[in-house]
């Protein structure tokens, strides 16, 4: 009886993701080029940019897989202290946030499904969201510059 209900509730809980999926518009963004500076050296990322609020409210939600040396940045204008979560990010993500001289503020690990906020630390100018394990991979840390 109970793998029937949960069966169910899976059912019913299917078309509402599907459709919720569908309404975010978080794919065909504009890409930019972004290096990331460190003690160890340059590198470049193609990120998707979500430029509008509904983008920025989507990120990257629903999607289940993210190509090396790809990600995803949310500018803000004006720079501003901010939050994130992962609700609906199955994704585990690096989030990096960056003042308005270019470097890196704060760093921060994203859980997926998620919805603990993970906070900037301070004024960002964009959040940089990477795969899990990369800002440790490049030994990326506060300081750093973005170009």
């Amino acid at each position: 009886m109970t793998v029937r209900l949960a069966l169910l509730a899976l059912a019913l809980a299917w078309p509402v993701a599907a459709s919720a999926a569908a309404d975010c518009p978080n794919t065909g963004l504009d890409i930019r080029k972004t290096t990331l500076v460190t003690a160890g050296g340059r590198h470049a990322y193609a990120l998707e940019v979500a430029a509008t609020a509904e983008q920025q409210a989507c990120g990257m939600m629903y999607r289940r897989e993210m190509k090396p040396a790809t990600g995803m940045v949310f500018p803000f204008t004006p720079p501003r202290a901010t939050s994130f979560w992962m609700e609906n990010t199955y994704l585990s993500l690096d989030l990096i946030f960056v003042g308005p001289e270019r470097r890196v503020i704060h760093i921060a690990s994203g859980q997926p499904l998620s919805r603990d906020f993970i906070d900037s630390g301070g004024v960002a100018a964009e959040v940089i969201e990477l795969r899990a394990g990369e800002a440790k991979r490049i030994g990326l840390k506060p300081g750093d510059r973005v170009e």
